[in-house]
């Protein structure tokens, strides 16, 4: 029998192409699994200085208030986000995010009260296909109107894990890791107590032309809340 040894590298070429092709399509499980995580993690952590935060105030309260009155923790909100909404630039990136969030009481200082009684917040969304997360703090303003509906702004930074500056062509270059960011939404609420609510928010993250690069993100989304 003849081998004929021009076979057998083409053979090796498609081996090589098939181990390469199978790397290629476990990686986006696996960045999705460590996105994942991390927000797990970051939601735990959240919700442990929260807990933490909150049962300290509870503790220093007067003599003799009610179990109920409320500590420093105001209100959790969590929804899912469209990453890179594009309503403010170009899109590139993809994916949804997960968000959570957690509005403070506003702190009765005189500065507070004479920007409005903002409440403070810190917040996480993280991306679920290995692009661009964020994690953010800030000032939250709101307003009712009608009755059980209300609209609100926000002001603060975020830092990100994705790319101040790349030559990839699918995701965006921020110029720098601390940006700031403002946010708008629009909600309606309902229980007993208008303790639940539900809201669209929309968000864009931008150093403002500080750095060389700056393309700026957008994420809107739906999300619930409930206030205690």
């Amino acid at each position: 029998m003849i081998i004929d040894r021009r076979e057998v590298p083409a053979g090796r070429n498609v081996l090589l192409n098939e181990g390469r092709s199978r790397v290629g399509s476990d990686r986006k499980p696996q960045a999705a699994g460590r996105i994942a995580s991390r927000w797990l993690c970051a939601t735990l952590a959240c919700a442990g200085l929260a807990a933490a935060w909150s049962g300290a105030a509870l503790a220093q309260a007067r003599p003799g208030a009610p179990a109920t009155e409320p500590g420093f923790l105001s209100e959790i909100r969590g929804g899912l986000l469209v990453n890179d909404a594009a309503l403010f630039g170009s899109k590139k990136e993809h994916g949804a995010d997960l968000n959570l969030e957690l509005l403070f009481v506003s702190p009765t200082l005189a500065p507070f009260r004479w920007i409005g009684s903002p409440r403070p917040h810190l917040g996480f969304s993280g991306n679920l296909d290995g692009y661009t997360s964020k994690a953010y703090g800030g000032l939250t303003w709101e307003w009712d109107f009608w009755g059980q509906f209300f609209a609100g702004g926000s002001l603060g930074f975020a830092w990100h894990d994705g790319k101040t500056s790349t030559l990839d062509t699918d995701r965006k270059e921020l110029g720098s890791k601390w940006l700031f960011r403002e946010s708008l939404s629009l909600g309606v609420r309902f229980g007993s107590r208008l303790q639940h609510n539900a809201s669209v928010m929309l968000d864009h993250i931008s150093n403002a032309g500080i750095a060389d690069k700056n393309d700026g993100l957008d994420t809107v989304g739906l999300r619930y809340g409930i206030r205690f």
